[in-house]
């Protein structure tokens, strides 16, 4: 627990870093902060006109809600997905971005991921926020869904701190890591339900790779998601147990291997 307890001591370090890259995050840009909602848009925009308009997919009628909008079902699994992307995205740079950081001083490196996880969670929560007004004009009943859309968030953000914390010290020691995610990232996008609905797996993927694809933790959180925006209704107790489990070993097994390939960071660095 040595870890965590140097992490928890260093608050305030967590705090000054975190309003630091909030800080930087569209410094000298024109439209700042609007980017955070524009970015998603544009998305949403292109897989829309080319997934909606060109192959003629469509969403099926929220439960609870009566919504029924491809753009809707879209943002509901697109937000989380880019989430959970920026949150990578931004821990495997955080050691090589702070190199002389990490050389000459002595502090719990763990901190500089989680700055970052924490600045993600702040955009997120803007993005998200917008989302739920949209939804909540188009008439959706999703106001008792909100302290579960916190709880997944919460969730998620675990989660993705886990491979946050793996990739920030292998992607020192292996340069070309940082190519090979992207590539590992694209994939995994296609392979979660975000720009189509569970349906089409099920009419186009043989059972066992279902049941391959099932094993992807994205799966559920983006179906969880979904149950309680688009739907309006809470997920059942064994996807969010399946969520719980996927959390707490990601962060485990990501914390693990910081640890492990940590000690020589300032050399590697």
């Amino acid at each position: 627990m040595n870890p965590v307890a140097n992490v928890i001591a260093s608050r305030e370090l967590l705090w000054s870093l975190t309003q630091r890259e909030l800080r930087t995050k569209y410094r000298r840009s024109f439209l700042g902060w609007a980017w955070s909602m524009l970015n998603p848009l544009a998305n949403v925009a292109i897989y829309g006109f080319v997934f909606g308009v060109l192959f003629g997919a469509s969403a099926p009628v929220g439960e609870n809600s009566g919504l029924q909008g491809f753009a809707y079902f879209l943002l509901c699994a697109m937000l989380p997905w880019n989430f959970f992307s920026l949150v990578m995205g931004l821990g495997m740079g955080s050691m090589s971005s702070n190199s002389g950081l990490v050389r000459r001083v002595a502090f719990s490196r763990e901190v500089l991921v989680f700055s970052n996880v924490a600045h993600a969670i702040v955009q997120f929560s803007i993005e998200l926020s917008l989302l739920c007004i949209i939804l909540l004009i188009a008439g959706s009943p999703l106001l008792l869904q909100l302290p579960m859309v916190v709880f997944l968030t919460l969730l998620l953000a675990v989660f993705a701190s886990g491979y946050a914390l793996a990739l920030s010290v292998l992607s020192v020691y292996f340069k070309d890591l940082n190519y090979l995610w992207a590539i590992v990232t694209q994939v995994w996008f296609f392979l979660t339900p975000v720009v189509y609905g569970p349906e089409v797996l099920q009419a186009n993927v043989p059972t066992w790779g279902q049941n391959l694809i099932r094993l992807n933790p994205m799966v559920h959180f983006v179906s969880a998601y979904r149950d309680s925006l688009y739907h309006a209704r809470t997920p059942d107790l064994g996807k969010i147990g399946v969520l719980v489990l996927c959390s707490v070993v990601s962060l485990s097994i990501g914390w693990t291997i910081f640890t492990r390939f940590g000690r020589r960071l300032p050399e590697e660095v």
